[in-house]
């Protein structure tokens, strides 16, 4: 494939399995996060922060649930309209920047992660996805929705 032709979605496409909202390690929020959730969920911030968040290193993360998954997974994510940032940008991330090879680690515990793609295009597509994602920041609060993912 010539350089320019790989896109983001060659890379990865979501299979909602919650393999990315198991494990231990945290999924850190910002403050336009918790203003977001907290929205979402009709709560103050303090109250989500109270409810469903701890500290780890000086930052709040979400809570995990005793099997290990966000408190916020119950078979699909519960907050999927206003999810973190974090979790927004999961699998494009910083870490693949970095040292691509990262890329692959992580494809071992995420099934929508494609691989044998060159190092060049998985590092550009990881950069336009933070940039498109920091570019379209919004505080919206979507309204609750029931059913499921939007």
């Amino acid at each position: 494939m010539p350089f320019d032709s790989v896109t983001p979605g060659d890379l990865f496409e979501c299979r909602q399995c919650g393999q990315c909202c198991h494990g231990y390690g945290g999924t850190y929020l910002n403050a336009a996060d918790i203003e977001n959730i907290a929205g979402y969920l009709g709560i103050s911030g303090d109250e989500l922060i109270t409810r469903y968040c701890t500290v780890s290193g000086g930052r709040y993360i979400l809570r995990q649930k005793s099997d290990g998954y966000c408190v916020f997974w119950d078979e699909l994510c519960t907050i999927h309209p206003v999810k973190p940032r974090m979790c927004r940008a999961w699998p494009f991330i910083a870490a693949v920047i970095c040292d691509p090879a990262n890329w692959d680690a992580m494809a071992e515990a995420c099934p929508g992660i494609r691989t044998g793609f060159n190092k060049q295009d998985i590092v550009r597509c990881v950069r336009e996805k933070l940039e498109e994602l920091d570019s379209s920041r919004s505080n919206l609060h979507p309204q609750k929705q029931t059913g499921g993912i939007s």
